[in-house]
């Protein structure tokens, strides 16, 4: 992407005020964006973006500049912008060590680029999928298809002698149905990824996802409010994973750790979670949407187990932040593109799978919520307080799924909430999503089996 003699000048001139390491981040990436909306296609877009990103350290000091001109003159004006912004720089000057390029092995068969796939192909799938939504049920009013694909090809090389590529394919399509009586509207959604090429839009299961979001969006038509109070809460698989995410994946990421801005800080050996949670961040899982081969920084990813039998057991960790930490890194910095600077970030991160059957758990429920399909939400890594809504909701009554209920709203702290898990399932599902943070948004993955929380706030219809 860049010559090797090339980089390495960059790299020494962005140490030649007293840096001691530097790195360099090559990105091209291709991107294509299709939305068919009203039966008929209302967006086909299709891009290239280039850039350089170029960062220097000293100590515990980091700055990052980033260029899209790729000539010899704009990346040395880049690297001496970045090396003048250095404070406090060390006498004399770090010398880089020869670059040496390493083999990545990749974890991902792609069988057919994204690029090598027609529009014309891509839109019938696209319409199937409609077809599948608008013909439901009459009271499904709208359907929006989503499918984007990206090829982004990647070079990192650092003053410590990495020279590293690496090619990432991935491949989304999202579902979004919309039911109407007349007077109320309810959405439902879909939206299943992986790191694959048109083979993963051509082989979808779109008679299970399409109708999917349908039944959703129809079922919440016609639910009653959500009760209020405090009930134990059971939260099926997939993408159910993502308050965990949320509310104690990010506190387990050290970009929150070594700033003492998270509740999981200084607590490795300790219990943090139920003895029936093993929490894992694992960004090898074969063309799962989250996976990677090498992160950011050009380091080999890997399977890191965080919490293990509700021992807390590491944390994510990047390279500036290993600095800060005294640890090494843990394969897990992640940036959106050469124009953000990279910072520890989950992949694929997964509550592993207990012993108990779906069938357990909900029949050894008196009374509780069954939060089949989680929303968004929003939580304070600092303190782990979580707020989040879920798209499909059941009363569960003597052990049995009862009517649905809609608007319910799941509030509480990670950190308490992990230690109140009573039962794990079987049944470990991943769900794909995006995930936005100080290095941008980025393809994650979020998973677990179902799970009953013995107590949760959940907010609805006041009794």
């Amino acid at each position: 992407m860049l010559n090797k003699a090339l980089i390495e000048d960059v790299l020494q001139v962005a140490l030649e005020t007293g840096g001691d390491f530097s790195e360099v981040f090559v990105e091209d990436r291709y991107t294509n964006t299709m939305v068919l909306q009203n039966s008929r296609l209302e967006k086909n877009l299709s891009g290239r973006d280039f850039g350089v990103g170029i960062r220097v350290f000293n100590g515990l000091q980091s700055v990052y500049a980033y260029t899209n001109d790729s000539s010899k003159e704009g990346l040395l004006r880049a690297a001496r912008t970045a090396s003048k912004a250095i404070q406090g720089a060390k006498n004399g000057k770090t010398t880089i060590i020869p670059l040496m390029k390493e083999t990545v092995s990749n974890l991902h068969h792609i069988k057919i680029m994204p690029n090598e796939a027609r529009k014309s192909q891509k839109l019938s799938v696209m319409q199937k999928a409609n077809d599948i939504i608008r013909n439901y049920d009459p009271e499904i009013v709208q359907a929006i298809i989503r499918l984007i694909d990206e090829e982004q090809n990647v070079l990192i090389a650092n003053s410590e002698g990495k020279f590293v590529e690496d090619q990432r394919v991935r491949s989304r399509m999202a579902m979004v149905s919309i039911a109407s009586d007349g007077i109320d509207m309810q959405t439902g959604f879909y939206g299943p990824g992986a790191y694959q090429g048109f083979e993963f839009i051509e082989n979808l299961n779109l008679d299970h996802y399409a109708k999917e979001s349908a039944r959703i969006a129809k079922t919440m038509l016609h639910a009653d409010p959500a009760p209020s109070g405090k009930f134990p809460v059971i939260i099926d698989n997939e993408f159910g994973g993502v308050i965990f995410h949320e509310a104690c994946g990010h506190g387990l990421e050290a970009e929150a750790v070594a700033k003492n801005a998270s509740v999981f800080a200084n607590k490795v050996g300790e219990k943090v979670a139920s003895d029936l949670v093993t929490y894992i961040d694992d960004g090898t899982i074969e063309n799962e949407w989250g996976s990677i081969n090498i992160d950011d920084e050009g380091e080999k990813s890997r399977k890191n187990v965080l919490i293990e039998n509700g021992i807390l057991k590491g944390y994510m960790i990047d390279k500036l932040n290993g600095r800060r930490m005294g640890m090494d890194s843990t394969g897990s910095s992640r940036r959106e593109s050469y124009r953000f600077a990279p910072t520890s970030r989950m992949t694929n991160t997964y509550i592993a799978p207990g012993k108990s059957t779906p069938e357990e758990i909900i029949g050894d429920t008196e009374y509780g919520i069954y939060a089949k399909y989680m929303g968004g939400g929003s939580v304070n890594p600092g303190t782990g307080d979580f707020n989040f809504a879920v798209d499909e909701a059941y009363l569960v009554k003597n052990g049995k799924i009862e009517k649905p209920i809609r608007g319910a709203t799941l509030i509480g702290n990670g950190a308490k909430t992990i230690l109140n898990i009573d039962r794990v399932g079987n049944n470990l599902g991943h769900g794909a999503g995006m995930c936005g943070a100080s290095s941008g948004s980025l393809p994650v993955n979020v998973g677990q089996p179902m799970v009953r929380v013995s107590e949760i706030t959940v907010g609805g219809k006041e009794a």
